[in-house]
C-alpha cells in the first residue's frame, strides 16, 4: 500500500506537469499559439499566431508567419498613404478575407481595438486601420482576415494539444524574417515543457520521501494457526493511521500503534 500511494503521489505531480506546457494559457490573457506537429489543417499547419479574448467571449487573433507577396499600397492603388507601408500584407486567417485587419502598436487604444498586449492593440474598424495608416503607416503589421474562436473553443483545442502556448513579446510579433519562426517557437514551448516535468517529478520525488516514509524491516512473527484481526504496516503505521494522516482528521505522534492478535487477545483474556 506504502508503495502505491508514493506511485500516486509521482503520477499525480507528473500530471500537473503536463498542465505546465500550458501554463502561459489564462484566462482574459493574450498568448502566442505554436501548432502542434499534429495540427494538419491547411489554414494553420505550421502556424505561429497571436491571439486575444474577444467581447464576446470567445478569442481573436491573426497569423504571424504568412506573408504574402502582395504590398499594402497595391490593395488600395488610390490611396497615397498605404503606398508609405513599407512592409508585405500578411494572411491573417481565414475569417474575413476580403477585410483588413491591422496589429497596432500604439500608447493608447487607437479607437475600438481588441487589446493583447500593453502598447499593443488589433484593429478590426476601418475607420481606425485609414486613421493609423494616415498617421503612423509603420506603427502597425497589416492582414488579411483573422482567426476567431467561440467562448472555449480555443481552451478546448489546447487542452486536446493541438497548440503549444508562450507569452506574447512585441519583437516576436513584429519580427521582420519570420521564415523559421515555427520551428524556433515549437522547439521554445517543448523545451518549456520538458523543463516543467522535470521539475515536478524531482518535487513529486522529495514530496513522496517526505510524507511516506521508506519501509523498514521486521522481524516475521508467527501467529499459529489463526491470523490477527488487523495488520499494522512495516513502518509502523496502519492504514486508518495514515488515512487520518493525511486527511489531518489526527496529529502525527509519531508513535507506534500497537494491534493484539485475535490470538493474543484470547489469551490474555484466559489468563486473567
Amino acid at each position: 500500500m506504502t508503495s502505491l500511494l508514493r506511485s500516486l503521489t509521482i503520477w499525480t505531480l507528473l500530471a500537473l506537469a503536463g498542465g505546465l506546457a500550458h501554463a502561459q494559457y489564462r484566462e482574459g490573457a493574450a498568448m502566442l499559439l505554436v501548432a502542434e506537429p499534429g495540427l494538419h489543417d491547411a489554414d494553420y499547419s505550421q502556424t505561429v499566431i497571436i491571439a486575444g479574448p474577444s467581447p464576446n467571449g470567445g478569442h481573436v487573433g491573426v497569423i504571424l508567419n504568412r506573408p504574402t507577396r502582395r504590398s499594402l499600397g497595391s490593395l488600395f492603388p488610390e490611396h497615397e498613404p498605404s503606398k508609405l507601408v513599407r512592409e508585405p500584407v500578411y494572411y491573417g486567417g481565414p475569417s474575413s478575407r476580403d477585410a483588413l485587419v491591422a496589429l497596432v502598436r500604439a500608447g493608447d487604444d487607437p479607437g475600438g481595438a481588441v487589446p493583447l498586449t500593453k502598447n499593443l492593440y488589433l484593429a478590426f474598424r476601418a475607420t481606425t486601420i485609414d486613421h493609423v495608416i494616415e498617421t503612423t503607416p509603420n506603427q502597425a503589421r497589416y492582414y488579411v482576415g483573422y482567426v476567431g474562436w467561440r467562448p472555449g473553443e480555443l481552451r478546448r483545442e489546447i487542452g486536446n494539444g493541438l497548440w503549444s502556448v508562450l507569452a506574447p513579446d512585441v519583437d516576436t510579433v513584429f519580427r521582420k524574417d519570420t521564415e523559421g519562426l515555427w520551428e524556433e517557437l515549437l522547439q521554445q514551448s517543448h523545451g518549456v515543457r520538458a523543463a516543467a516535468r522535470c521539475q515536478a517529478a524531482a518535487f513529486a520525488c522529495a514530496f513522496s520521501k517526505f510524507i511516506l516514509p521508506p519501509r523498514k524491516s521486521t522481524t516475521m512473527v508467527s501467529f499459529g494457526a489463526k491470523r490477527p484481526s488487523r495488520m499494522a504496516f512495516d513502518s509502523g503505521f496502519s492504514i486508518s493511521d495514515w488515512i487520518a494522516r493525511l486527511s489531518g482528521r489526527a496529529p502525527y505522534t509519531g508513535s507506534k500503534p500497537t494491534f493484539a492478535s485475535s490470538a493474543t487477545a484470547a489469551s490474555e483474556t484466559s489468563s486473567a
